[in-house]
């Protein structure tokens, strides 16, 4: 299965907050995610840099391009806006991570 990597921010002193509010995920932000294909979402904190690192797996059959546009997505993001570096449109400002080894054979 696919799978991406990609780098956020935290605010300073919003890794509590942060947690929080993903320990209480909205049930449709979840399905949302699941009915696009994704199968598999961690977020690792780097504390000492506030750095977020996420992972995603999801099928090869996906629509993660159409997520932006759902109302619960936008919700979301404007939900998180006030923890974390945004974009105008309250996306989280995100930076594409390279692959630079894998253990496993692709």
């Amino acid at each position: 299965m696919p799978m991406r990597a990609f780098r956020m921010n935290l605010n300073p002193g919003q890794a509590d907050e942060y947690r929080r509010r993903h320990d209480e995920i909205w049930p449709e932000l979840v399905q949302a995610l699941r009915d696009a294909g994704i199968t598999d979402y961690r977020i690792f904190l780097d504390p000492q840099s506030l750095a977020l690192f996420a992972v995603m797996t999801h099928e090869d059959d996906h629509t993660l391009d159409q997520l932006p546009r759902l109302p619960v997505m936008q919700r979301w993001w404007q939900h998180m806006q006030s923890i974390m570096p945004s974009h105008p449109d309250a996306s989280p400002i995100s930076v594409d991570l390279q692959p630079v080894f894998s253990l496993n054979p692709e």
